[in-house]
């Protein structure tokens, strides 16, 4: 289980994460959402261990990641918001790198690497430099990167940006297998769509704080609402976005 116990991080005195609390638990695809801006991205940085918290701890099985960052990672899968790759390697020289970093035996990397890039349709260009992948291919690298060496959790950060139709409907049947085999994934993204279709938990950041944290169908329950969209409308927005649209475009007619 991945306990991320009063998470909190201050910039200049000012909280961007406030005291976050959550956990992921063995088979469930957890939700974490909220606009831009709202500290999401920095929790995901302090839970990964890329940032340091000014308050708080991450446990996972009950042990501070702290006290051993490297196991931690060993058993960490992580897909970053921004596809950040080393653009001169072939999509299959960036696994094979993943793989030796890893710590996988070189054969067992040549075999798993080829076998996903063939999965997620990229062996036609698996000698190409990733300097001319388009941003979608780029995604599918890093996901078959974040899986190549098993881990037991996942964190993925809008994992679906410049995903095409198709492989955005693999991503969602893979989800769901990899929950089946008692992977604890989290899954950042702000396209409420999309959560709800695939996460069972959801938690909802707005300001830094956490605004809600149960399943989809029980926060429905609770505020009679049919949909998550609303849902999350009405935790996070005070403000009236019907109205806010007329005056953007009131903004926009207006002459000198």
């Amino acid at each position: 289980m991945l306990e991320i116990k009063g998470l909190t991080k201050y910039y200049r005195n000012t909280a961007v994460v406030d005291d976050v609390s959550f956990t992921v638990r063995p088979g469930e695809v957890t939700g974490y959402l909220g606009p831009n801006g709202s500290g999401k991205s920095t929790t995901v940085k302090m839970i990964t261990s890329l940032l340091e918290p000014s308050r708080g701890h991450v446990y996972l099985d009950g042990r501070d990641i702290r006290e051993d960052p490297v196991g931690f990672k060993r058993r960490l899968g992580y897909v970053p918001e921004e596809p950040i790759l080393y653009s001169y390697l072939t999509g299959l020289e960036y696994l094979q790198l993943i793989g030796r970093l890893r710590c996988l035996p070189p054969v067992l990397v040549e075999k798993k690497a080829n076998e996903l890039l063939e999965l997620f349709s990229l062996t036609a260009y698996r000698h190409s430099p990733i300097a001319a992948y388009s941003k979608g291919m780029k995604q599918r690298v890093l996901i078959s990167a974040a899986l190549l060496h098993d881990p037991d959790v996942l964190i993925l950060d809008e994992p679906l940006s410049g995903i095409d139709v198709t492989s955005a409907q693999l991503f969602r049947f893979l989800l769901a297998e990899l929950a089946k085999q008692g992977k604890m994934i989290l899954y950042i993204s702000h396209v409420l769509e999309v959560v709800e279709k695939v996460c069972a938990q959801v938690v909802i950041i707005y300001r830094g704080k956490i605004q809600a944290a149960d399943s989809v169908e029980r926060l429905r329950d609770l505020m009679n609402l049919p949909s998550l969209v609303e849902i999350f409308a009405q935790l996070a927005e005070e403000r009236d976005l019907e109205q806010v649209a007329k005056d953007i475009v009131g903004v926009m007619r207006a002459s000198a």
